[in-house]
């Protein structure tokens, strides 16, 4: 049995969007070639989401998630592209573990095209002072900055975030895999996260 290395997996998840058990297996299976083990998640219908991106998603639900104590609430609109999809249990599981995931994990945007160039820019320059402060030299100064920008995105970018159920697993991937198995398209167009006493909505 080939050694298949952690950055293996990861590189196929982000190619494929699907889980790190089925990509572990994929690239067993392939003998740890990262193409070969492409076409076998596609061969599963697990590797199909990237193809239905483009489709135009019309149909969805408005799910809720109310944290015990009713002290913090979420409204979140996932988006498919048929009402049958958006009635399958598979999708209002989806729905609802998306909503209490942005209970539990407060992202700021869905993606990171959503944050502002003021946001970036200000996160910039506070990663620089900091890199400055720890001694760094300016020339790999910008690298580490770099490298702690996608820290940032990670923190505030709800597709970017590990799931707050399975930290293996980004927001983006339980969707893409979602998209794999119902086999349309499948997006996150808003939310918003109270929590009682604050005024700074999401």
């Amino acid at each position: 049995m080939p050694d298949i290395s952690a950055s293996l997996v990861k590189q196929l998840r982000e190619r494929t969007g699907a889980g790190m058990m089925e990509c572990k297996s994929a690239l067993t299976e392939a003998k740890g070639d990262l193409a070969e083990a492409e076409v076998v998640l596609r061969k599963r219908g697990i590797a199909s989401a990237g193809k239905k991106a483009s489709r135009s998603t019309k149909q969805g639900t408005i799910g809720t998630y109310i944290h015990a104590g009713a002290q913090l609430g979420v409204l979140v609109e996932v988006n498919c592209e048929s009402d049958f999809v958006a009635r399958t249990d598979d999708f209002q599981e989806l729905v609802r573990d998306i909503a209490m995931h942005i209970a539990a994990a407060d992202p700021r945007y869905i993606r990171r095209e959503d944050v502002t160039e003021s946001a970036i820019a200000k996160e910039k320059e506070i990663q620089k002072a900091r890199v400055i402060n720890e001694g760094k030299p300016e020339k790999v100064a910008e690298k580490i900055v770099e490298g702690r920008m996608g820290k940032f995105f990670e923190e505030v970018c709800l597709l970017d975030q590990p799931f707050v159920k399975e930290p293996s697993t980004t927001i983006d991937q339980l969707i893409k895999a979602k998209i794999a198995k119902l086999g349309e398209n499948i997006t996150v167009s808003r939310f918003t996260r109270y929590k009682v006493g604050d005024t700074e909505q999401a």
